[in-house]
């Protein structure tokens, strides 16, 4: 963790990108990891997000060398459903897990908390019958 006076800007991390959003509860400790890979998992065959060659390699190797860890996108805010908290991607945990830092100490203490995928957004406009 970084100790410098910011560490907790919301706006910002120390590389000017916008930091991801918590995936352990600050109250009781618990981190959450999907229970299963969702729907359009990054580490699901096929590259179901249209990463560009090397692009899952590179974002891994970047979160693991800040003790880091992936958050599973369909958590990340601009794409859950409403009320969903961000938990750590299942494929990043399922490769990494024993380098995942948040992980290694969340099943230390008895933290690590199971969440299932988020739903998968209905594609059907609204009011349309399918």
């Amino acid at each position: 963790m970084d100790s410098s006076a910011d560490w907790d800007d919301p706006e910002e991390d120390d590389d000017g990108q916008q930091p991801s959003p918590p995936v352990a509860d600050p109250l009781t400790g618990e981190v959450r990891v999907l229970s299963d890979l969702c729907t359009t998992c990054v580490y699901r065959p096929g590259n179901l997000m249209h990463l560009a060659p090397g692009r899952l390699r590179q974002l891994a190797r970047e979160a693991l060398a800040k003790n880091g860890h992936i958050v599973c996108h369909s958590t990340l805010p601009a794409l859950a459903p409403p009320g969903t908290k961000a938990a750590i991607c299942r494929g990043f945990a399922n490769a990494y897990g024993p380098a995942v830092y948040a992980l290694r100490m969340a099943a230390a203490y008895g933290r690590l908390v199971e969440v299932p995928p988020p739903p998968t957004p209905d594609p059907t406009p609204e009011g349309r019958q399918p």
